[in-house]
């Protein structure tokens, strides 16, 4: 929405003759600047009322006096009850005075009951405002427009100029590529938290790629989003991903198509990851998110569940509405069939939350990109597994000879050992059957071994704890090979 846009609906509301309008932002100061354009369309005066000043004229096109006394709610109300002459009246902060106070309610209602007569405006301005039962039928909101693309570059230029002029004509340095990703971590903000952490950023006179998870992590706590809903912090390159070789192609292809909107081509929505418990599903997650170069937010189905009837449902549509808020995104859905197992024993909790989940899949328009991972796919409902939903369901398989040469060398990198030192090889030959965490494990064990007898780790002590691992390939025969089976014909390999 454009400035031009946002004034014109504003003065469309308020010429509709509600006499009530509520507007939910942190931008207050913007609101009432918004509010005082205003006043010269409607030839009425504005004030503001706040608990601190009471009432005081906050346009200069009038000459009306100011309301004395008027500090405390109930006397502000009365005053402007008793105001003849039309008016508007900015209110900031009002909304812990709804709640358990009957006379109050009762003066907003009067005063907009009285609204064809005195014609009086009522807009009530804080973060968050629910209106009693009584006079919400009278109100109609107003939401600020948040900055485009745009205009958050333009913000950008600004703050460049002003750190340019602070330090003597230097120019803040950056390239095309990392000025584009700047800006669209930052959709979703207001434009004072924009300019806050574009301040931050160039504070040392570049943007650089390596700011930009800060400012993700920054973003997410400004949004005060921390719930059910966790931002990733760490997020892996694909580097660190042993195997995976069709996933990583699969994702590159998608990659420009996902983040350029422009590119007529419909853009992925996401796909499933499928496999055995430590395959490396999560460490996947994660990297789509850094071979992107995005956000990564992990909901987690086990924790969405509430004991009171609607609250789980609640609590997975603000998640979603949050991921919209921080998009470019991607969306990881850990273990899903936690939350969405088919069944009646949960009182219908998991239909509701898949109907929830599908509707907004199917009506999505922001750029979040679903990551979901899934142990037990059997425990799904067929609804999310259709095509469409999903643009492919992957399954991570145990790692093949090369992939455990791979895992082997990032974990040995990890812990500062030298690769040359060790038969890859052999390692991955002794350690057939494993996952990627138990690899890691062995290499964990193999070094406490190394530290505890006093000598260094060799290609033979790592074998040796190798052979005395039982991997869950061995554990879990049957259930392994059952899932393998199923996913042979139904899935797509992820390696």
């Amino acid at each position: 929405m454009s400035g031009k846009t946002e004034f014109n609906d504003l003065r469309l509301l308020i010429k509709s003759k509600n006499p009530i309008i509520t507007i939910e932002t942190h931008e207050e100061q913007r609101a009432i600047e918004l509010i005082t354009q205003l006043a010269i369309h409607f030839n009425k005066p504005i004030f503001g009322w706040d608990r601190v000043d009471g009432i005081k004229r906050v346009d200069l096109a009038h000459d009306l006096a100011e309301i004395e006394d008027s500090k405390d709610p109930l006397d502000a109300l009365k005053h402007i009850k008793s105001v003849q002459r039309p008016a508007i009246f900015i209110l900031c902060d009002f909304h812990p005075y709804f709640e358990n106070e009957p006379k109050i309610i009762r003066l907003v209602k009067e005063i907009a009951l009285e609204h064809h007569n005195k014609s009086h405006t009522l807009i009530f301005v804080s973060h968050q405002i629910d209106l009693p039962a009584e006079v919400k039928r009278f109100s109609a909101k107003f939401q600020l427009a948040l900055p485009n693309e745009i205009q958050l570059e333009k913000l950008v230029r600004e703050e460049a100029q002003i750190w340019s002029k602070a330090h003597h004509g230097q120019k803040v340095k950056t390239d095309a590529a990392t000025l584009k990703q700047l800006v669209r971590n930052l959709r979703g903000m207001t434009y004072a938290d924009s300019r806050t952490l574009i301040r931050n950023v160039i504070s040392d006179g570049a943007i650089t790629e390596e700011e930009l998870p800060q400012v993700n992590k920054a973003k997410f706590e400004l949004l005060d989003m921390d719930g059910v809903l966790s931002f990733e912090y760490e997020t892996s390159k694909f580097s660190e991903v042993g195997g995976l070789n069709n996933l990583k192609n699969w994702l590159k292809q998608r990659k420009a198509v996902f983040l350029d909107r422009d590119i007529p081509i419909d853009p992925p929505k996401g796909l499933m990851l499928l496999g055995i418990q430590g395959g490396g599903k999560s460490l996947a997650a994660k990297a789509v998110a850094g071979m992107w170069g995005l956000a990564l937010l992990r909901l987690d189905f086990g924790t969405l569940y509430n004991k009171y009837h609607g609250e789980t449902e609640k609590n997975l549509r603000e998640s979603l509405k949050m991921a919209e808020l921080m998009s470019p995104c991607v969306l990881w859905l850990d273990e899903i069939e936690k939350g969405l197992s088919s069944g009646e024993s949960d009182g219908g909790t998991s239909q509701r939350l898949l109907a929830t989940l599908l509707t907004w899949m199917a009506e999505n328009t922001h750029q979040v990109f679903i990551v979901a991972t899934a142990n037990d796919i059997s425990k799904l409902p067929p609804e999310l597994m259709r095509k469409g939903r999903l643009d492919e369901i992957f399954f991570v398989d145990l790692p093949d000879h090369q992939s455990r040469q791979d895992i082997f060398k990032i974990h040995l990198i990890r812990r500062k050992q030298k690769t040359e030192q060790f038969d890859l090889s052999a390692l991955a030959d002794a350690s057939d059957g494993f996952t990627g965490s138990e690899i890691e494990q062995a290499v964990v064990s193999a070094l406490y071994r190394a530290y505890g007898g006093g000598s260094p780790m060799t290609t033979i002590s790592m074998t040796e704890t190798i052979k005395q691992t039982r991997p869950i390939s061995v554990v879990m025969a049957e259930k392994v090979q059952a899932l393998r089976d199923w996913a042979k014909d139904r899935t797509v390999l992820a390696n």
